[in-house]
Order: C-alpha cells, then structure tokens, then sequence
C-alpha cells in the first residue's frame, strides 16, 4: 500500500499531523528486508507505530489474509482493529477473540479478509476449525509480545506461527525489553529500535506520591484521598486504582460505590460485555473511578487519565512501569499515589516525589456528572451513532450538548447522558421506537 494512499487517512480520521520520530523510523526501516523489534514507552505512539509500516507492506486486496496482527488481550485487539480500519482503506480488517460471538466471526472470515487482529487462542481455534487460511499470510505483528509469552501463550503461539509458513516480516513490540526470544519466532536479522530511554521529560510531567495509611486495609485512606482530589478539582478526575487481586477489585469497588463514590469494576474474570461497558462508562466520564486489576495496566483505549492509584504495590518493576503508563500519556501531565500501609514495605522500584497528607475532613459529596444509556442493538441490527443522537433529541427531549459519548458495539449500544435529565428521559422514551424497532433501553446502574 503506498503511503500517499493512507498518510492522509492519518491526519484526517486521527488527527495527527506530523509523524513523531519513532513512527518515522518504522516507516523507513519498513523498506529494509529484515524483522524489527520496536520497544517503546506505553503512551508513545507505538500501536501507530507499527501499523505504518505493516500499510506500507500491503500488496493491494485480494480479499486473502496478508498480515496477522496478535494481541494478548481483547480489549488491545478492539484497540489495534480501530486504527488499522480508520487509515487502511480498502482493506478489510476482521477481529478475532474470546468473548465475541464464534458466528459472528465465521461470517466475516467466510466473506474474505486481508487484515486480521486476534488473540492467540481464537486465533488459533479459528485455524484449528479451518475457518480461516493463513497460508498467504506475508507480514506477523506481535504486540506486547513479553505480556503474550508471560500469559502462558508461547505454545499457542508457536503452534501459529507454524502454520504461516509464507510469512517474510515480522514485527515484535513491548513497553519492556525480553532477555530471551523464543526460537519458533525465526527472526531474520532483526533490528531493535529501542526507546524506552527516549520519553525524558516523562520525569517532569509524571509526579509521585506517598500517600500513609494508618490502616493495613487501606480502604478508608483510599476514600479520603479520592474525597480531596475530588474537592479540589470540583469534580473526580479520572483515576485508576490499581489492586493485585481480582477479589481484592471486587471488595473495592463495592465498598467506594456503598460510599458515594462512582466507580465501576474491571478485571479478567468479567464477561466481555461488562469489560466493555466498564471501560466505556470510564471513558465517557458517568464512573470516572476505574478498580482493575493489572489487565488495565495495558491495552484499553483510554484517555484523559489524570491519576493512576496503586492500593497494591505492584509486584515486578515492569507492572509498575504499565500501571503509571496510564497517565501522563504523549505530552499530558498526571500523578501516581501510591499507598502504604503501616507495616508496608516500599518496593525497591517504587521512588516518591513528595509525601500526599489526607484531610479527613475535605470531602465532595459529588454526584456522578453523567449517566450510561443501555440500548439492545447495536452495528449487526444497523443501529448507528447518529441514529442514537437522533432518537434521544427528537424523542428523548434532549439538546445534543445533554448527550455525551456514543459507543456502538456487535449488538449493543451505549450513550452517556447528563445524570440532571437522566430520570426525564427514561418516561420520556418509555415505548418509542428507534429507527422503527422497539428495542430495549435502560439505564446501567
């Protein structure tokens, strides 16, 4: 694919106007015959990064598969998909992973495809099950591939790799350098584009803080420090609390939400629509309070994150690097809290910037700003972001400035609202039809 054809998609769907150094440098090393592993910074540009080259290695569709693009988790897979189909037009990009309907991805590989982003598991399956034939394949994009080989993947993935015996390219990318690379990967003469030294202003833009509990259950500390941010910004900023446990995300979350706080709940062992709707009442600001465990560390589409809270101490280095990753992201500012108990060690990674006092007493009694709109149907009945917009102003009595981020899923769709109009609304659509179906639509508690 020529880069004329889809350096301005670039500018116009993603609003980029100037290439950064590393995406650059992916794109001249791109016409060299030879693997690259790119290491890079979480925040950095890198889902971009390697994109670019892999358009650039595009012969034109033929409605075969020409490049795999493998992900450790879902949520990165959606991540990646979007990008690749905002800029490479012409080609047709299938999503493959666990949690999203078997049928729905049979009917897509059936219709042909050039691009497909997976995880190794569905990945595999779909080729076990012959559904898919990734013998043409000529380009393999491994993402985060040290998170892939830790999750346990290594033998689904070389059982993938062996099968696309035709491949001339591969790109491997990580936030952190892997001492070992497995032999099944059969690297030709690979070049390594480090830059993980590069962010050097990170320091400055990344503050952090020692916040002291006078508690081993931290949750009380926990709920005052998210009261005196709240109290100063007038509002909650986004902020992930990262904890070590599933168990331990679940009893947080329900105990910040039995005291005021909105907060919503994310980690592995959630069905994807839940993940999914997490991520999007995060984003869309109606629970600016994320609890995840460290699959948030990496991989969401996530922005605007102003404070990463780590209630657990991260048990390696590099889950510490992911977690802070999350704020302070490209140019923005963003703290780390990190908080400590009485008889806590401080890990030998973790260095403060300045010691965080709670005020017991500053509290902000805020509501949550926006709420979550639940509707049954989403892309696969047709149902778009504009014939949300346009049901909820016509029939729903809204001005578009009350309606906040849309997000239409396979079948489901999602839409922030003004909480003040929410309760409004409700009566207000109770039995109307959008785009002559009645469909249901609920607000997610």
């Amino acid at each position: 694919m020529r880069e004329k054809e889809f350096l301005p998609l670039v500018k116009e769907k993603l609003g980029i106007d100037t290439l950064n150094p590393m995406q650059q440098k992916m794109m001249q090393t791109a016409s060299e015959s030879r693997d690259i592993i790119l290491l890079s910074p979480t925040g950095s540009g890198k889902t971009l990064a390697f994109i670019l080259p892999m358009l650039k290695l595009l012969k034109p569709s033929t409605g075969r598969v020409q490049a795999v693009v493998i992900a450790p988790s879902r949520e990165l897979v959606l991540q990646i998909a979007g990008i690749i189909r905002n800029v490479a037009a012409g080609f047709k990009t299938t999503v493959l992973y666990g949690g999203h309907k078997v049928e729905d991805e049979v009917n897509s590989l059936s219709a042909g495809t050039d691009i497909i982003v997976a995880t190794p598991g569905r990945l595999l399956d779909h080729i076990t099950r012959r559904n898919i034939d990734v013998l043409p394949t000529r380009i393999l994009v491994l993402d985060e591939f040290d998170k892939s080989l830790e999750l346990g993947f290594e033998k689904d993935m070389k059982k993938i790799v062996d099968r696309l015996k035709n491949v001339s390219r591969i790109i491997l990318t990580s936030a952190t350098k892997a001492d070992i690379l497995p032999d099944f990967l059969r690297l030709n003469n690979p070049i390594t584009l480090s830059y993980l030294n590069e962010n050097s202003d990170l320091k400055q833009r990344l503050r952090v803080h020692r916040v002291d509990s006078d508690r081993a259950d931290k949750l009380e500390s926990l709920y005052i420090l998210l009261e005196n941010l709240a109290a100063e910004e007038g509002e909650y900023p986004r902020s992930i609390i990262f904890v070590n446990h599933r168990e331990s995300a679940e009893r947080t979350a329900a105990w910040l939400k039995r005291h005021g706080v909105p907060a919503v709940l994310y980690h592995g062992a959630l069905d994807q629509r839940d993940r999914e709707a997490a991520v999007a009442r995060f984003n869309n600001g109606s629970r600016p309070v994320l609890v995840a465990t460290d699959l948030a560390a990496r991989g969401l589409d996530i922005e605007g994150v102003k404070n990463v809270i780590h209630y657990h101490q991260p048990l390696t280095p590099e889950t510490y690097t992911h977690r802070n990753g999350r704020t302070a992201r490209v140019d923005n500012e963003g703290d780390v809290f990190v908080l400590i108990g009485p008889e806590e060690d401080v890990k030998e990674y973790v260095e403060f910037d300045t010691t965080r006092y709670l005020d017991p007493d500053k509290k902000s009694n805020l509501p949550a700003p926006k709420e979550t709109l639940y509707f049954s149907a989403g892309k696969r009945e047709k149902l778009s972001k504009g014939d949300i917009l346009g049901f909820l102003v016509k029939e729903g009595g809204l001005e578009v400035s009350q309606i906040g981020r849309i997000d239409v899923y396979d079948h489901y769709s999602l839409s922030a609202i003004d909480a003040d109009v929410a309760a409004r609304l409700i009566d207000s659509i109770k039995g109307k039809k959008i785009k002559g179906e009645k469909r249901m639509i609920s607000l997610i508690s």
